[in-house]
């Protein structure tokens, strides 16, 4: 289950795919001349040459803009590298046992933060790794969860947020960047959340979650004596408000918005006048908005259906920077040096994992830095994705995001996937996925459905399934079966579904409310039982839990609503065979949500096949388990829904 955060960060509801490649059929002598000529042989790969691919992130440049920091798990588990723009070497800066994620640079010197948790436990806790290697723990403390929130202007500090003093809610605090020594600035005890704040440390953005449609933002002036936030959103009919960044003069709160229309907008309120202004708008929801070390460069990105389009503004001539000529792919991860001459960004797209590149602003080149995609794939054996839309029972209008295996045609009809993603509120999105990509290969298609409630189509298609999760979003995904049953490539009778997360839910559901409809299911440590879940959510997600149970319903009054939409007290209706994945240290859906529903389904008599990691959390960042997993994905659908037995792969 994702929480509702400020930053709609990092939600580790993972989607997984299956797929698979068989001979083309015998057609008719026309028929099969034409695919001759138009079908390429496709090679199968394994699950370990997928995930021979590298998984990399972060795009901090060194100050002397010569270093990029970044997260690689090249070696299997994520760890830090700097990676040299000249050479493009990589030199491993840690060897944890557990995944470590970068933050900066110092602005400075070449010091790093980074934050990691402990077995996925979601404790994340902010860490110094100086110039001589030594690791420091600024956050320390078994049940703590720390944030970064930025440096000040000349980066003489920086602020963090924590739950130490109460587990509940997030404190603000600044750390003195040379002997780390910690001072109190903001004691949240109004359920009021850090979202920013102003370069010279003057002024605070806080804000909070009413309810899921509505948010308010605040400005605490931290020169003032009475510590005092004021509110600068006062509305009337339910809107969200939420804080992005300040301009780097100190004269601006960005924020966003969804007050003005069905989609986000960014909107900026002058600090001295209190006068609000649009910023910037589009067709689709505006995600996201920075500025560079001196704000000469506007970084800003939209959800244009299911995908992410970035501009990058030169604020002093107004116009839009022009890259040079690029690989295909969307731009992620935008960077720029604190002399704004260098650009650090990557490039994804659906048959292409993240690559780092590096750009001399104005310069008529990119470099790329690095070789994501494993040396025994062919990009070609890979499968672009295309947005199509179906009408759903009522005659809403639901999108997808749908993989055609290489060699599906009508003479040779694949089985297929209803891929369901996390949230409630998320959304499947283009991009490369080596779990995706490897099902594809396999000779599954995959149809990743954004049924009502999903983000990034509008505020009213978001509410149209509050307090109706497992019901009118669960016909969405067999009206998205139905759809694939109109393809005349897909072999009707074999359509399984798959999730993650509130995915893993919705694949339950389906398994228990709709067992007919669909022939096999994979639950991805899915909520089977909300009822528990919902009185059991982490500490942290206190300011969140009203805006959550706006969502799902209150624990206390909706209970009987919760039990009937949870699969585990109808797990006696599942028919079809069922494979469960789940992390032990799971602090979202616990793992005895699996443990139970995998004991129900088995007393029916039906196959069942139960993955439990003892090292991961919701969602799994180790290479060796998503292998498992993947090869577990791909094992149970040839025995189940392509039944064939397991063929060699490469």
């Amino acid at each position: 289950m994702t929480p509702i955060t400020q930053t709609g960060a990092i939600c580790l509801a993972i989607a997984l795919v299956l797929s698979g490649c068989s001979q083309p059929h015998s057609g008719t002598a026309q028929e099969t001349q034409s695919e001759t000529k138009t079908v390429k042989p496709v090679t199968t790969y394994s699950a370990e040459i997928f995930f021979d691919t590298t998984s990399i992130m972060g795009s901090s440049l060194s100050p002397d803009g010569n270093k990029i920091l970044v997260s690689s798990d090249e070696t299997g588990i994520f760890s830090l590298y700097e990676v040299d723009i000249a050479t493009g070497t990589k030199n491993q800066l840690t060897e944890f046992e557990d995944t470590t994620y970068p933050v900066r640079y110092f602005p400075n010197d070449e010091r790093v933060l980074f934050t990691k948790d402990a077995g996925g436990n979601e404790r994340y806790h902010l860490f110094v790794r100086g110039t001589d290697g030594e690791v420091t723990d600024l956050t320390p403390g078994e049940e703590t969860r720390a944030n970064f929130n930025g440096f000040n202007d000349d980066g003489s500090a920086f602020y963090i947020t924590t739950n130490q003093r109460d587990p509940k809610f997030m404190d603000l605090y600044k750390v003195n960047s040379e002997n780390y020594e910690i001072t109190p600035v903001y004691q949240n005890t109004m359920g009021l959340d850090v979202g920013a704040i102003s370069p010279n440390g003057r002024y605070i953005a806080l804000f909070k979650s009413n309810s899921n449609r509505d948010s308010n933002t605040y400005i605490l002036d931290t020169r003032l004596k009475t510590l005092k936030p004021h509110l600068i959103t006062a509305h009337d009919e339910p809107a969200q408000y939420t804080p992005e960044t300040f301009s780097k003069d100190n004269r601006y709160l960005f924020y966003a918005t969804d007050a003005k229309g069905e989609f986000a907008q960014i909107w900026k309120y002058n600090l001295e006048t209190e006068e609000h202004s649009p910023a910037i708008e589009d067709e689709w929801d505006v995600s996201f908005v920075y500025f560079s070390h001196s704000g000469r460069y506007r970084v800003s990105g939209v959800n244009a259906d299911a995908s992410t389009k970035v501009t990058i503004l030169d604020m002093e001539s107004g116009k839009e920077v022009l890259m040079p000529p690029l690989p295909n792919g969307s731009l992620r991860g935008v960077n720029f040096s604190k002399d704004e001459r260098k650009m650090s960004f990557y490039l994804n797209a659906d048959t292409s994992p993240s690559n780092l590149f590096v750009w001399e602003v104005g310069s008529s080149k990119a470099k790329q830095l690095t070789q994501t995609l494993s040396d025994a794939i062919n990009p070609d054996d890979l499968v672009e994705s295309t947005i199509v839309r179906f009408k759903s029972f009522d005659g809403l209008e639901i999108p997808g995001v749908l993989y055609k295996p290489k060699h599906a045609s009508p003479t040779n009809k694949v089985p297929a996937l209803v891929w369901v993603h996390g949230g409630p509120g998320g959304q499947s999105r283009t991009g490369y996925s080596a779990t995706q990509q490897h099902l594809v290969n396999h000779g599954y298609a995959i149809f990743a459905v954004n049924n009502r409630g999903s983000s990034g189509y509008g505020k009213t298609f978001f509410h149209l399934d509050d307090k109706k999760h497992g019901t009118e979003d669960l016909q969405d995904i067999v009206y998205g079966k139905k759809y694939l049953q109109t393809l005349d490539w897909v072999d009707q009778d074999k359509i399984g579904i798959i999730g993650g997360s509130y995915g893993g839910f919705m694949t339950a559901a389906a398994l228990a409310f709709e067992p007919e409809e669909f022939e096999v299911g994979i639950n991805i440590f899915g909520v089977t039982n909300w009822v528990r879940t919902l009185k059991s959510i982490p500490p942290w997600w206190e300011s969140f839990k009203k805006a959550l149970y706006d969502e799902m319903g209150d624990p206390v009054t909706d209970e009987a609503r919760h039990r009937a939409i949870s699969p585990l007290f109808h797990a006696s209706n599942i028919t079809k065979p069922l494979m469960v994945i789940q992390g032990a240290n799971d602090p979202r859906v616990l793992q005895v949500e699996s443990d139970e529903l995998v004991a129900a389904v088995k007393e029916n008599g039906v196959p069942v096949e139960y993955v439990l990691f003892d090292d991961e959390g919701h969602g799994f960042t180790k290479k060796e388990n998503r292998i498992t997993a993947s090869n577990a994905y791909v094992t149970f659908l040839d025995k189940y829904l392509k039944d064939v037995k397991p063929e060699k792969t490469q």
